[in-house]
């Protein structure tokens, strides 16, 4: 049987509450190109979020949510591949309103309201999981978040069958942050300055020592954390820094959305505008594509 009539037969077999949620049927194909044609220089993140995604939608009787930790740099691609994950489970994607992003900047702001946060925060779980089961929650910025804050989602988190009468077993959680991003750096460098290429990088190499560098990081939400104390994330993935080549890569695919042939010599300019360190082998981007459509509008009369 081939691949699309088997999941949209998982599909009917789900409980009728999951119709409620607005998905899409069989886009994982879809998922693993986008990733391949606009995520660059992240073999590690188009392999494992794959793979998690589509093992975790597939198993019909998962004993825990999925839980995905997303750690780099700025405009290394976290929120790109949030997006795109999104996409392949909901036919609105982050318009979904099954969708729901929280921004620690913005919806956790202030240190003395911490117990009133992971009130709503659980109340807002609860409610939203009650209603559509596969749910999803993007939690970005937790670098900035108050420490404590995300240990009051922990029960969700875990291998409970129920909790009050809801299962949560089919939600997902995703994660986004900058802690942890020099131990990724350090890695990447370590294999750059020994000869060997950033495709040599394994998740094995460093999955581990990203989580400990993030469990004690003082300035993070997941400082001494539950979590991660409880082995409740199931992945720490690690967006590697972009070089050169790959902020040339961001900028042929931007000129290409906006309807323009590639220019390589603005191309060029762009890239040779960024900076990148260290400061003595200038091999990284220190904003990652991040500033790339800012620039672009400099060069071109839109």
């Amino acid at each position: 049987m081939d691949v699309g009539k088997t999941h949209y037969l998982q599909m009917l077999m789900l409980p009728t509450k999951l119709f409620l949620c607005d998905l899409v049927v069989n886009q994982f194909a879809a998922l693993q190109e986008t990733l391949d044609k606009k995520l660059f220089g992240q073999h590690l993140v188009s392999k494992v979020v794959v793979k998690a995604v589509r093992g975790f939608l597939n198993n019909t009787n998962a004993k825990k949510p999925l839980a995905l930790s997303l750690h780099g740099w700025t405009g290394t691609g976290k929120n790109f591949v949030s997006k795109i994950v999104a996409e392949s489970i909901y036919k609105r994607g982050l318009q979904s309103k099954y969708v729901h992003q929280f921004v620690a900047t913005l919806h956790f702001p202030h240190a003395h309201s911490i117990n009133l946060y992971k009130d709503q925060l659980q109340s807002w779980i609860r409610g939203n999981v009650s209603i559509c089961p596969r749910s999803l929650f993007i939690f970005d910025e937790m670098d900035k978040m108050h420490a404590g804050l995300i240990d009051s989602i922990k029960p969700f988190l875990d291998y409970y069958e129920l909790l009050d009468g809801v299962s949560y077993r089919k939600a997902i959680f995703i994660f986004l942050s900058n802690a942890g991003a020099e131990k990724i750096t350090e890695v990447a460098l370590d294999f750059w300055r020994n000869g060997r290429t950033r495709e040599d990088i394994q998740l094995t190499d460093i999955q581990n020592a990203l989580s400990v560098s993030v469990f004690n990081n003082k300035n993070s939400g997941f400082w001494h954390s539950t979590l991660i104390d409880r082995n409740l994330i199931d992945y720490f993935i690690p967006f590697l820094p972009l070089e050169y080549k790959h902020v040339k890569m961001c900028v042929r695919v931007e000129i290409e959305l906006r309807g323009y042939t590639v220019d390589e010599d603005i191309v060029s300019r762009i890239a040779d505008e960024m900076t990148y360190f260290p400061r003595e082998e200038r091999i990284y981007s220190d904003k990652g594509c991040k500033t790339v459509d800012a620039k672009l509008d400099y060069y071109y009369d839109f």
